[in-house]
C-alpha cells in the first residue's frame, strides 16, 4: 500500500467511510473552480461535518506529509481551490448552518460551509442586513468568502470581508484549533491573529467558523444612470455625492464599450440613452429622493454629468442594472480573460487610456471592456479571447496588464484572491522582501507545507 493510500485508510477509519470518498464518488465540481482552470480529480474527498473531524484530519495529513487543498463553493476566480491527484480536497459543504444570531452584540455566527444567501435571509429575518453580496451569493461559501477576503458591490460603504469579520475558528496544519470567536468591537488583546487567515485562501489555515457584523437595513435605494464626459468627472462626481448625501451603497463605472455591450445582450436591445458617452455611472443610494436630485442637478451645472436617469420603479431599476450585469454572461457569450485590479483611485483612468493603447495596438480588432466599483479602488477588465489570434496569447496579455498596474502602484487583485493564476505576477504589486515574509509566516504556521500547496507563493 503506497504512502498516499494508507493515508486515506486512516482518514476512513477516524472520520467515516461517508467523509472520505474516492475516484467516481468525487463529483467533478470539486475538481476546479469557475475559471475551470486545470481541472483534477484529488486522490480524495474529506467531508468532514464538525470542527473536531477537521481537526483529527489535518493532524493525520500533516503527521503523512499529506497535502490538502481547502474546498468552499468552488466560485473562485483565481484556481485557489484547484487540487491536483496527488491531493487531497477538504470540502466543508456539510460544515453548514447558523448558530447565532446576537441583536444586541449585531453579531451572526455562522459555520464556515454556509452559503452567503443563507446568512443574507437568516440576517434579514431577525431585522438586520448581512452587507457582504456577490454574484455567487447562492453557492459561494462563508469560509471562502473570508478566505479570499471578497469585495461585491457594497464594498465602496461596508468594506471589503475583513471589515465584517469579528472572530473566527481556524484549524492549523497540525490539526490545533484556534478559538478567536469574538463578537466584541473593540478587542486589543495582543495580536489580531484571524487578521492571518482572511485572504490567506487556505494556505495558513482552514476557517470553520466565524462572527460576522450585522449591519441596519438601509432606506429603501434610489436608483441613478449617469452619463459622464470624462473620468476625472467620475471621481469628482462620487465626491460629491459623498459630501452631500453621504456614500452610497453602489457606485459602478461602465466605460462606453462595456455600457454598449451590455445593452445589445439585453432581451429588448435599446439603450435608456444615448451610447456614445465615454462613460457611465450606475449607482444606489438611500439619500432622500430631493436631496439626491439636488445633487444630480449640481452636478450637471459643473459638468460632471451630462445626461441622466433617475429609476421611478424596480422594474426600471432591475433594466438598468441589467446593462451592469451583463458580466454574468461572459462565459457563455465570450472566450473571457478577466481582470480584477486595484489602482489609486486617480490613476484608475490613466491605467484604463495606457491598457487600452497597448492592447490595440499589439493585437488591432480585439474586444475588451472595462468596468469596476473604482469608488473602492477596483477595476475589472476582460479579454474576449475569440477576438485574438489563435491559440490566445493569454500569458502576453497578462503579462502588459500586470506590468502597467505595477507602473501605476497598485496590485494585480482587487478581490478575487491571487491562487494559481496570478502568482507569477505578484511581483509587480508586492516587493522582494514583503514576500521572503510571506514565505517566513508560512513556513510557521504551516512548516510542513501541506496546506493549499503551489497557491499565492508557488
Amino acid at each position: 500500500m503506497s504512502d498516499l493510500q494508507q493515508t486515506i485508510s486512516q482518514l476512513r477509519q477516524a472520520l467515516g467511510d461517508a467523509q472520505v470518498l474516492t475516484g467516481e464518488a468525487i463529483s467533478p465540481r470539486h475538481y476546479s473552480d469557475w475559471t475551470r482552470h486545470a481541472p483534477a480529480c484529488p486522490a480524495a474527498l474529506l467531508l468532514p461535518t464538525s470542527t473536531e473531524q477537521v481537526s483529527l484530519a489535518l493532524r493525520i495529513c500533516h503527521a503523512a506529509g499529506q497535502s490538502v487543498v481547502p474546498q468552499g463553493g468552488m466560485t473562485g476566480l483565481a484556481g485557489g481551490a484547484v487540487p491536483r491527484t496527488t491531493d487531497i480536497a477538504l470540502s466543508l459543504d456539510r460544515l453548514r448552518g447558523i448558530e447565532e444570531i446576537d441583536t444586541a452584540a449585531a453579531t451572526v455566527s455562522v459555520r464556515a460551509g454556509t452559503t452567503l444567501e443563507d446568512i443574507q435571509h437568516a440576517v434579514a429575518d431577525a431585522g438586520f442586513l448581512f452587507p457582504l453580496d456577490l454574484g455567487a451569493r447562492g453557492s459561494c461559501q462563508i469560509g471562502g468568502n473570508i478566505a479570499t477576503n471578497a469585495g461585491g458591490n457594497a464594498v465602496i460603504r461596508y468594506g471589503m470581508t475583513r471589515d465584517l469579520v469579528l472572530g473566527l475558528e481556524v484549524v492549523l496544519a497540525d490539526g490545533r484549533v484556534l478559538d478567536l470567536m469574538n463578537k466584541m468591537i473593540k478587542n486589543n488583546c495582543g495580536y489580531d491573529l484571524k487578521q492571518c487567515f482572511i485572504g490567506s485562501e487556505g494556505t495558513l489555515g482552514v476557517i470553520t467558523r466565524a462572527v460576522l457584523k450585522m449591519a441596519p437595513p438601509p432606506a429603501p435605494a434610489t436608483t441613478l444612470l449617469c452619463a459622464l464626459p470624462d473620468y476625472p468627472s467620475a471621481v469628482a462626481l462620487l465626491r460629491r455625492i459623498q459630501s452631500s448625501v453621504g456614500t452610497p451603497q453602489a457606485y459602478e463605472l461602465m466605460w462606453q464599450d462595456f455600457f454598449r455591450l451590455g445593452v445589445s445582450w439585453l432581451e429588448k436591445p435599446v439603450a435608456p440613452m444615448p451610447d456614445h458617452h465615454p462613460l457611465y455611472v450606475l449607482l444606489e443610494s438611500s439619500a432622500p429622493g430631493n436631496a439626491l436630485e439636488q445633487t444630480l442637478e449640481a452636478a450637471i451645472e459643473a459638468g460632471e454629468v451630462v445626461d441622466a436617469i433617475l429609476a421611478t420603479s424596480q422594474a426600471q431599476a432591475r433594466g438598468l442594472w441589467k446593462i451592469r450585469e451583463a458580466t454574468a454572461e461572459f462565459p457563455q457569450r465570450m472566450a473571457p480573460l478577466n481582470f480584477d485590479i486595484s489602482l489609486p483611485i486617480g490613476r484608475i483612468g490613466e491605467f484604463a487610456k495606457r491598457c487600452r493603447e497597448r492592447i490595440d495596438a499589439r493585437w488591432p480588432g480585439n474586444r475588451s471592456v472595462y468596468f469596476g466599483h473604482i469608488g473602492d479602488s477596483n477595476l475589472h477588465l476582460t479579454v474576449d479571447c475569440n477576438s485574438l489570434p489563435q491559440p490566445a496569447p493569454v500569458l502576453e496579455i497578462e503579462e502588459l496588464v500586470y506590468s502597467a498596474v505595477g507602473e501605476l502602484g497598485g496590485a494585480v487583485s482587487a478581490e478575487h484572491g491571487i491562487g494559481l493564476l496570478k502568482r507569477e505576477f505578484l511581483h509587480h504589486s508586492v516587493s522582494a522582501q514583503a514576500l521572503r515574509v510571506m514565505a517566513e509566516l508560512k513556513r510557521s504556521f504551516d512548516p510542513n507545507g501541506i496546506l493549499n500547496p503551489g497557491k499565492i507563493l508557488g
